[in-house]
């Protein structure tokens, strides 16, 4: 009897799906890799679930891959032909809101706007946002440490995490659900799965930090003359509106001119400038959060870190002045097939970063589109790569050389907040040093001796070094 079809016998159709029959969605992530067909895919329904088929791909040696919202762009998630996909969909329970302790207690596979929405409606805030809010799951969020629109003021994935329940390689269940702000009681084991991308363990539940609910929230989009200014008023925004300041994003004019005429969205200011910033600021005083924020407008006005601006002035408005930072959801209808980039550059270079990075994928492919924007508040910069004429061929390999090398040089690290998965794991030297690799191969071995954790991506044994 096939390894798979053992695992239908003892788990159930329910559960288990052999490969011929599992449908293509769970063949591939967003990184672009081509499909593959897996040996079986498993949907677990418990943590229990979870650690008998570990514990039997452990003891047969088969491959598994962990698999959330399959919204990831670095591969992590992406099948292997001979392994189990083991999709987290199914934890999706939002188990207790503690309102006096602020914690949300809730299994892997919940979507993060459902945990937004049930904090909201507690009266609470989860302090993590990203633009693919409305698909990515908790578990996935945090075995990648994502970050998005908010780290500026919350920080990372890692940042809202109290407690983590992981079942380990050979179907060990960690219960670490620790709910308490404060635990010292010792090793933080929590630390080892988040942005591990499934190398070390399966997270099948988590305790998540929560905030209180700001009641006010007002938004400047704003143009400058270009990055140094763009870079200027972020430091004018820390210090005018300090910790009001929950977003500051950047789009320079190859992402916000081509992304504002292809999806038909528009622009909210006259004319053309040569880098475009959205600031956000939260409060739970209305009145003095608007003031804040026309005070910083005003000054950079005067000062000319500025050249044009409006303020929202309603929550359909805010929306608006948004809608083109969040429109990479259209890149396949509006530019095709793309190779994106999310990179980590120091603020003092960000402008360096682009002016480079988008010359030298014009002087290598001269028909090339180079969209860049970012966080950089928060020092991440995503650019996204289209050679018309390459069609479904993009010459990624090239172009990954290109963007990973001005990275390296210029301090930078070629994640910020995507992993390194399949896509970026030649790369991994760039950013660590050889003993950095090695420690984190060790701490796979002793957790994961067979290897059978998600192999090939991120630090696993191969051509990383």
């Amino acid at each position: 009897m096939s390894f798979a079809a053992t695992l239908l016998d003892t788990l159930g159709a329910d559960i288990i799906t052999p490969g011929a029959d599992v449908p293509e969605k769970y063949h591939h992530d967003w990184a672009g890799l081509a499909p593959v067909q897996p040996l079986a895919l498993a949907r677990p329904r418990t943590t229990e679930d979870i650690s008998r088929i570990m514990a039997a791909c452990h003891a047969a040696g088969v491959p598994v891959v962990p698999q959330g919202g399959l919204t990831g762009i670095s591969g992590a998630a992406h099948p292997k032909a001979d392994g189990i996909v083991l999709s987290l969909e199914r934890l999706d329970d939002i188990e207790a809101i503690d309102v006096d302790a602020g914690t949300l207690t809730a299994g892997a596979g919940v979507i993060l706007e459902t945990a937004q929405n049930a904090a909201r409606d507690a009266g609470l805030m989860l302090g993590i946002d990203i633009g693919a809010r409305g698909s990515c799951q908790l578990g996935g969020v945090l075995a990648t440490n994502a970050g998005g629109n908010t780290v500026v003021r919350y920080g990372m994935a890692r940042d809202h995490l109290l407690g983590l329940e992981v079942v380990l390689a050979d179907g060990t269940v960690i219960n670490g659900m620790n709910a308490m702000l404060k635990n010292n009681s010792g090793l933080d084991l929590k630390q080892l799965f988040i942005g591990s991308e499934g190398l070390l363990g399966v997270i099948t539940r988590c305790v998540l930090r929560l905030h209180p609910l700001p009641p006010a929230t007002v938004t400047a989009f704003v143009g400058c003359a270009g990055s140094d200014s763009a870079t200027s008023l972020l430091r004018a925004a820390r210090g005018t509106l300090g910790p009001m300041l929950s977003s500051f994003e950047v789009m320079w004019p190859s992402f916000f001119h081509f992304m504002s005429r292809a999806t038909g969205l528009g622009s909210p200011l006259a004319g053309e400038h040569g880098a475009y910033a959205i600031i956000e600021a939260t409060g739970f005083d209305a009145a003095a959060t608007r003031q804040a924020m026309e005070k910083l407008f005003e000054t950079a006005l005067d000062t000319g870190l500025v050249e044009d601006g409006v303020l929202a002035n309603s929550v359909k408005e805010e929306r608006a002045l948004w809608a083109v930072r969040e429109s990479p959801a259209e890149y396949e209808t509006v530019l095709g097939p793309v190779i994106p980039f999310d990179v980590g550059i120091p603020v003092s270079q960000m402008g360096e970063a682009v002016t480079r990075i988008e010359a030298a994928v014009h002087d290598a492919f001269p028909s090339a589109r180079a969209l860049s924007y970012g966080h950089i508040g928060d020092s991440n910069l995503h650019v996204v790569v289209n050679v018309p004429e390459a069609g479904q061929d993009q010459p990624s390999n090239e172009v990954k050389a290109t963007v990973y090398a001005i990275t390296r040089a210029l301090g930078g690290t070629i994640s910020a907040e995507h992993g390194i998965g399949a896509i970026k794991r030649d790369y991994l030297a760039y950013s660590r040093t050889a003993e950095e690799i090695a420690l984190m191969r060790r701490i796979k071995a002793a957790l994961d001796p067979k290897g059978i954790l998600n192999p090939g991506k991120s630090f696993a044994e191969g051509n990383c070094t």
